[in-house]
């Protein structure tokens, strides 16, 4: 799987903890890397010649995503998600998947597999929802953003990404514009499409991976939220790509903008990093998108 992160020996309760569970002791655990939360991952190869993929909470605040993560693919049935072989709950939840090792991670990106994204970003806003599935208006993505931003743009500001009169001028479109209504609709979401989430099988099909942060809402979003790290990657500038509504640009720019100027996470130190990676996509993305100035990337003075 992709590399990112920090990764870990699996300790050795742990190795009994996967046999017990798979009917196979553990001959090989290779840690990997992976994600930008504090969970430990490898790839373990079993005794009985099976190649599995395991998951674990390293750090309290992953303990509820992993299970939230296990429970919407007990609920979630398509060729768009991994196999899901065994589970164990616990003060450190254990997940474990299919070896996805020999898919394709993009980069790079082919024209076809951005087509394939959005054709199984399509099959998945067509699934049922599971009972009781929060909704996305009710999530982290629709805290923040450009209110916050408005509240104390000090750590935007710093980045150097646009000025205090660029920022100025443009706060009333951008707060206007980025409804947190427009993340309600009825389509099941994943919330958090970006490369390292998602890989291609030998046949071509899609599979998305890490869904702790679905929910039930606008399909759009899931779109809009992936095209900033696609460009990042060599792929096509979002506007080349889908005609998105230009508020949930908005929305988008207002998630990274109002969050990667803050302090490193210490249990998530890649989090901010890729934040500003892809607000530098996103912030004149949505400029563009609402009519405004480009965003002129002077460093503030405050």
């Amino acid at each position: 799987m992709k590399s990112a992160g920090t990764s870990r020996p699996m300790p050795e309760r742990t190795a009994a903890q996967l046999g017990r569970l798979l009917g196979s002791s553990v001959a090989q655990a290779r840690p990997i890397r992976g994600g930008y939360t504090p969970a430990a991952r490898w790839v373990v190869n079993l005794s009985d010649g099976r190649s599995v993929f395991v998951k674990q909470a390293a750090h309290d605040s992953v303990v509820p995503r992993l299970r939230r993560e296990h429970d919407t693919y007990s609920h979630l049935n398509g060729p768009w998600l991994p196999e899901v072989l065994a589970f164990e709950d616990g003060p450190r939840p254990l997940l474990v998947l299919e070896d996805l090792s020999g898919c394709h991670w993009p980069p790079p990106w082919s024209t076809g597999q951005v087509d394939a994204v959005r054709a199984a970003l399509d099959a998945l806003a067509s699934h049922s929802a599971p009972p009781g599935m929060r909704r996305a208006v009710e999530t982290g993505i629709a805290e923040g953003g450009w209110p916050e931003v408005a509240r104390d743009p000090r750590p935007l500001l710093r980045l150097g990404l646009c000025s205090d009169r660029w920022l100025e001028d443009a706060l009333p479109t951008l707060l206007d514009a980025a409804d947190p209504t427009l993340l309600d609709g009825d389509a099941l979401c994943h919330l958090d499409v970006r490369s390292d989430n998602l890989c291609f099988r030998p046949n071509g099909q899609v599979v998305l991976i890490d869904w702790d942060c679905a929910a039930v809402g606008n399909a759009e979003f899931d779109l809009a939220f992936w095209l900033p790290s696609l460009h990042l990657e060599g792929g096509p500038a979002p506007q080349s790509v889908a005609a998105i509504t230009p508020g949930v640009a908005a929305l988008v720019a207002g998630f990274f903008a109002s969050d990667a100027g803050l302090p490193t996470i210490p249990h998530a130190p890649g989090v901010r990093g890729i934040q500003l990676r892809q607000l530098r996509v996103a912030l004149p993305w949505a400029a563009s998108a609402l009519g405004l100035e480009p965003p002129d990337g002077r460093q503030s003075g405050g």
